[in-house]
């Protein structure tokens, strides 16, 4: 992509509206825009950041066997009145009316609407299990937004449900779904901490969150230093400074952001919503239910909080929005079409390598350099007039030194 063609520009100090490190950092990057409190548009560096982080997760998810589906947003209030959570839901469910006055939810979740689907289609036992997930934009009528992506109003979740024929069956593909959570996470650069928490307005059973160390975060946990215990303050039966309760280790205290959390609901859901399946002796049974949530929206503002430095974002590989950064100094081509000007872009992207080519004339080199560190594509290309034809100065953005090499081991690095 030439940045020259690029919709919108960078912003040289950090915008009012930003009240955490992730939002002010995407914001002046022009990866988001504000629309109102706690909505944001996802411009195309955000976007591309996003849909790295949607592939990570549809990957692993179906390696468990999850197999994806979109669901209605716009959910008939009938639904939610079967499972009492129509004035039960906290924060309140946004309501709208159509022309007929029928009441409707803006969804922020779809137990319902998956269960109702499910319902339809399984019959028998050898129906199951079976699990469905979505990545799909959801709705909560918060009474406070915090730190952009963190907590908004309207955001992108991938949802994942699983049904099954006994407890045992559930238990299994729970213990799945923590291992294609890691997976994920491990995946992103991050180290998620699985911590016991209260089910909230989805189960009065506890339940797991997956909690990121920072000191951006809302939440606060305490959590074995060997990592074999953790709880949210919520429910906390221990204190900073102790033994950990199943290990030798010291319990420690710190501030956390949820990413992540896993329900098991076992027939709650059935019961409410009458879903049953004849097993192999021809009785009827419930269906056994889990549920599986991914915030991707803060997941891409957890990801900016944790990964930057004074300068702008520094992304993980495997999330950044381009491979490379190429920018161009040579000021005896800064405009104009030749072939020479684009035979390096063209190169790359043939080589297979995703790349910003900044191509704009009448930008100072510094101007540019601060724009590629604020924007933290994780690998920087530079040609100009100093450096010998054939080869490119290179920087990785979470290095401070550039090295000079030639074109085709620059292309190596970034493969």
């Amino acid at each position: 992509m030439r940045q020259s063609h690029f919709f919108c520009k960078t912003l040289k100090t950090n915008p009012k509206e930003g009240d955490a490190i992730s939002h002010k950092l995407l914001l002046r990057g022009n990866f988001i825009s504000q629309l109102a409190s706690g909505v944001y548009s996802f411009l195309p560096l955000g976007l591309r950041a996003h849909r790295n982080i949607e592939k990570i997760i549809r990957e692993e998810i179906e390696k468990i066997g999850g197999q994806e589906v979109l669901l209605p947003s716009l959910q008939p209030k009938e639904i939610w009145l079967k499972t009492k959570r129509w004035d039960e839901m906290d924060p309140p469910l946004f309501r709208v009316k159509d022309r007929h006055s029928k009441e409707f939810a803006l969804g922020p979740t779809h137990e319902e609407v998956i269960t109702g689907l499910v319902k339809l289609a399984i019959q028998s036992y050898k129906d199951l299990p079976v699990a469905l997930y979505q990545i799909q934009t959801k709705f909560r009528n918060e009474m406070r937004f915090y730190g952009g992506l963190m907590r908004a109003r309207e955001f992108i979740m991938k949802d994942l449900y699983s049904f099954h024929a006994d407890k045992d069956d559930l238990e299994k593909f729970f213990n799945k779904a923590i291992g294609a959570y890691e997976a994920i996470f491990n995946r992103c650069g991050l180290k998620a901490i699985k911590s016991e928490a209260s089910g909230g307005i989805f189960t009065k059973e506890n339940t797991y969150e997956f909690q990121i160390l920072s000191e951006g975060g809302e939440d606060t946990i305490f959590y074995c230093e060997n990592g074999d215990f953790a709880q949210n303050r919520e429910i906390a039966k221990v204190t900073a400074g102790i033994k950990c309760p199943k290990c030798s280790g010291t319990i420690k205290e710190g501030k956390s952001i949820e990413v992540g959390n896993i329900f098991r609901f076992g027939t709650v859901y059935s019961e409410k919503m009458k879903v049953q399946f004849t097993d192999a002796s021809g009785k009827k049974q419930l269906v056994y239910f889990g549920s599986y949530g991914i915030g991707l929206t803060r997941l891409v503002g957890t990801l900016v909080e944790l990964f930057h430095d004074d300068r702008g974002i520094v992304w993980p590989k495997v999330a950044a929005p381009y491979q490379a950064h190429l920018i161009d100094l040579r000021s005896n081509l800064q405009k104009g079409d030749s072939a020479e000007r684009f035979a390096l872009y063209e190169k790359l992207q043939k080589a297979g390598i995703e790349v910003l080519y900044d191509d704009r004339a009448d930008i100072s080199a510094g101007e540019k350099f601060a724009d590629a560190d604020l924007i933290g594509i994780p690998i920087r290309l530079v040609v100009s007039a100093r450096v010998d034809q054939g080869k490119v100065e290179v920087k990785k953005r979470n290095e401070q030194e550039s090295k000079i090499m030639a074109v085709e081991e620059a292309i190596n690095l970034i493969n």
